[in-house]
């Protein structure tokens, strides 16, 4: 077996659009394909006995054991894998279910594409390779570490996921239809797009006061605050040196705490110190992690931590360092192996509780009380193994909330307006929070910006709090979602153009717009990005941007096919048409495979949004069998049935009849613009245009806040040019001829192009084409076939990138294709882009049209324009 390639889906795509996280995974059998798991001897007893767990996996037998009867009954490799895959991440605590197998209609025997759901994508790769290594494995009979794969699984899930706080601020933003773009491999996240958007960092918001998190990150500064506010604080002084170590003690007395002044998580504390050398030992720890350390009185009594969130007391848990009690028989080091068989411990953040592990803390703690793992604690003996109660180092938590008194509850919310934070973990020492912690002898001990929250949603006892909530209340209030306005559109042909126009007419209303194309990102018209940004990591710009109020996102095959789209849902999806383009690539083998590959974009319409389609091309308009939203479409014939049929039940379209750009809803018609008054259509010449006109303003239409009149100014201002519209039907006029440069690169594109130029009034037609290497050999010679129908000559040029092919392959199947039409026409071949150029303008035709297929848009208007200005140095 042989992986061709993984692919890693972050959006709706292909194989789902509800299921965003896939991995693609193109993988040949090779010989494989001849051996279906039936005729592999004792293939399924070896792999139930790797995983006995898989028989769970139900499979298309819809029942428990249903897969492993499929392999019974003989199933491909490649099925096997994807379970495989699966099954491996489930039990490195990932719990994922979704898979498919196939082999794409046209694909060479033995390649199969599986595809299977994933929580970490590095998790999810990493599962590829090795799910083919186990499966190999399995064939040959040989021994497998199944142990290592599901650890390092494991190890990559704490490395790559979101930690249990920020993660549960992003479920319940995304319960709510709240967009998330995690912005960094840590935890920087962006809620919502564009100019609504907000951030988070773990649980520090972008509304989070600067000063407050620098105030609670000195505990001197706000321990002075508190006890100026009359707030219980312990008893203690800021130290730099030994003297004033000893100074302190003499001060405070035993027992005391030491701690860093701006430490976190519990890092450099050392708490109850008896001695002259263990402060001795606890100031030199402390001073690892800064220069000033704070010496505090020790107050005795349990650790509480409470939290504050939008100067609300939300919540308050019990902390308990991890620990083990004793039996009076068995050591300490079996004890903690004991206490880890609690299948509420896990690795990391996988489960409600940490594994206890042994570390420089807890040796240190062993060797403070002078013993060692091989000591064996007393019936009931509690033995304490952290020097705090983190539960990422093991402790335990127990919610309290509903016990806190009403005079804490107080204290609470106004600890965290003294401080300013609007994300407050506040920790308190005290015997209980029943009684007001002034009353009890307790103490405020610190409090933290940036509070961890699993303590809350996870405790070990008690009720979990969804503490995230309050956090998205306070970020996006009740009915804001955080969005901005979002056209996307799809098609073969006209996407850019319909792009730009609707993105123009959007502007001309007010907006602040974003949008993609195949040329480049522009933010409010500014190029900002050059070249193909039409896949998800361009749409994801446009969405970053805090200027941005309403996005325009092209969105073309390759992005969707190699890593989906950049966002969930969308207002309004266009889809212009589906022609035979880049068929035979990226296992999209047929016409119907790529409208279906088309067909994500407006599936992620909201159903209260629209879907915009082509009523004059049978794949696109068919695409409405499956929308789950409302439909809109247009039509170049406005007796054409299915508008009618859309019209009677009072549906929402665009047509050109009469001449017009005419909106109708149901039968009565809005006309919108003469298409002679539409620049963008030479005076009604480039049909085309007029086609890429009306979705455009069908889907503007769409938003209450766009006029009829704004769509109108829109139509009227956007005149075709280099700088508007590069390389759509782009004129340069020099003294004797005229080169139109276009980005038409296929048959249906060609014929488009070519119907426009026929209305052009020029003598002498020249055409200068090219083929696209990737492409079948029936699309290239079909390029030949229309340009020997619409040129009186043609030059072949051949693009910079031949992708695949050798030049001479690419100018022969075009030879082919014009000699099936017109075997006297005139051929050149010039090869080279900039010399067939140059030939051009120094062989010229008098009053001749040269249309010419661009390849690199910009390199091809960067050369025109040089010979437009030799040509007038040498006038």
């Amino acid at each position: 077996m042989k992986i061709l390639e993984i692919k890693i889906l972050r959006g709706p795509n292909y194989w789902s659009v509800r299921r965003t996280k896939l991995i693609q995974m193109k993988l040949d059998l090779e010989e494989l394909e001849q051996s279906p798991t039936n005729k592999i001897p004792g293939f399924r007893e070896r792999i139930e006995k790797m995983f006995p767990t898989m028989i769970e996996h139900r499979c298309s037998e819809a029942m428990r054991g249903g897969f492993f009867k499929r392999v019974e009954d003989g199933t491909w490799m490649g099925h096997v894998i994807e379970h495989i895959a699966l099954e491996l991440q489930t039990l490195a605590g990932m719990e994922v279910g979704f898979g498919r197998t196939r082999t794409p209609d046209g694909e060479k025997e033995g390649v199969y594409y599986v595809v299977f759901s994933y929580m970490e994508e590095d998790a999810g790769v990493y599962a590829a390779k090795a799910s083919v290594a186990i499966a190999q494995s399995l064939v040959d009979g040989t021994e497998y570490d199944l142990a290592k794969d599901i650890q390092d699984l494991r190890e990559i899930r704490e490395e790559t996921r979101l930690g249990p706080s920020t993660g549960c601020i992003v479920d319940e933003a995304a319960k709510r239809g709240i967009p998330y773009i995690r912005l960094n491999k840590h935890s920087l996240v962006q809620l919502g797009y564009g100019v609504n958007q907000k951030r988070i960092r773990a649980t520090i918001a972008s509304t989070t006061s600067n000063i407050a998190v620098d105030i609670a990150c000195d505990k001197e500064e706000t321990k002075l605050l508190l006890e100026a506010a009359e707030i219980p604080v312990p008893r203690g002084t800021v130290i730099r040196t030994e003297v004033g170590l000893d100074e302190a003690i003499d001060k405070f007395g035993y027992p005391l705490v030491i701690k860093p002044i701006d430490g976190n998580h519990g890092k450099g504390n050392t708490t109850n110190i008896t001695t002259r050398e263990q402060a001795q030992k606890a100031f030199e720890a402390a001073k690892a992690y800064n220069r000033s350390v704070i010496v505090e009185r020790f107050i005795t009594g349990f650790d509480f931590r409470c939290l504050v969130i939008n100067n609300k007391f939300i919540c308050a848990a019990l902390r308990t360092p991890a620990s083990v009690v004793g039996d009076g028989v068995h050591n300490l080091q079996w004890l903690i192996d004991e206490t880890n068989k609690d299948p509420r411990r896990g690795y990391g953040h996988e489960k409600v509780l940490t594994q206890i592990t042994i570390d420089q803390f807890t040796q240190k703690m062993l060797d403070d009380a002078g013993i060692t793992l091989e000591y064996v604690p007393q019936k009931d003996e509690r033995v304490l193994l952290k020097p705090t109660a983190n539960l990422s180092t093991g402790g335990t938590s127990t919610d309290v909330t509903d016990e806190v008194h009403p005079a804490n509850v107080f204290m609470f919310e106004r600890i965290a307006r003294i401080i300013g934070l609007d994300i407050c973990g506040i920790d308190v020492m005290a015997t209980d929070l029943r009684t007001p912690v002034s009353e009890n002898g307790g103490a405020i001990l610190e409090v933290n910006a940036a509070p961890g929250f699993r303590m809350h949603i996870e405790p070990a006892e008690g009720l979990p709090r969804n503490v995230a909530e309050p956090v998205v209340d306070m970020l996006f209030p009740k009915g804001s979602a955080g969005r901005i306005p979002i056209i996307a559109i799809t098609g073969t042909n006209g996407k850019t153009t319909t792009t730009r126009l609707t993105a123009h007419i959007a502007k001309s209303a007010g907006k602040k717009v974003g949008y993609t194309t195949s040329d480049g990102v522009y933010i409010q018209n500014q190029l900002m990005m050059k070249g193909d940004c039409t896949g998800p990591i361009s749409s994801q710009f446009v969405l970053k941007d805090p200027t941005v109020d309403f996005a325009v996102l092209e969105c073309a095959r390759g992005g969707i096919l190699k890593n989906g789209l950049a966002f969930q849902n969308c207002e309004v999806a266009v889809v212009t048409n589906v022609a035979a383009d880049h068929i035979g690539l990226g296992g999209i083998n047929t016409v119907e495979a790529m409208a279906k590959v088309k067909a994500v974009v407006p599936e992620t319409v909201f159903p209260t949004g629209f879907a915009v389609l082509n009523a004059d091309d049978d794949l696109v308009y068919n695409m409405k069998r499956d929308l789950k939203c409302n439909i809109a479409l247009f039509s170049m014939d406005e007796n054409n049935p299915r508008i009618k049929e859309h019209a009677a039940t009072n549906g929402l379209s665009c047509v050109f009849e009469n001449g017009y750009v005419t909106l109708m809803k149901g039968s009565w018609k809005i006309r919108v613009l003469d298409v002679k008054k539409i620049p963008l259509t030479y005076e009604g010449k480039a049909v085309h245009n007029i086609s890429n006109c009306l979705p455009a303003v069908l889907s503007t239409y769409l938003f209450r806040d766009i006029s009829i009149e704004d769509i109108r100014t829109g139509l009227q201002t956007f005149i075709p040019s280099e700088s508007l519209t590069p390389g759509r039907l782009n004129f340069f006029h020099f003294k004797t001829f005229t080169i139109l440069a276009d980005f038409a690169h296929n048959p249906h594109g060609l014929r488009l192009l070519c119907d426009f130029v026929s209305k052009l009034d020029y003598p002498y037609h020249v055409g200068v084409i090219s083929g696209t290497g990737d492409r079948r050999d029936d699309d290239i010679r079909e390029l030949g076939e229309i340009s020997a129908q619409h040129f009186d000559e043609i030059i072949i040029r051949c693009d910079k990138n031949l992708r695949g092919r050798t030049a001479d392959e690419i100018i022969g199947l075009l030879k082919e294709g014009i000699e099936k039409v017109n075997p006297k026409i005139p051929v050149m071949t010039i090869p080279n882009e900039d010399k067939a150029l140059d030939y051009i303008y120094e062989h010229p035709k008098q009053g001749a049209l040269y249309t010419i297929m661009c390849d690199v848009v910009a390199r091809a208007l960067d050369k025109i324009r040089e010979l437009k200005e030799r040509e007038e140095r040498e006038s």
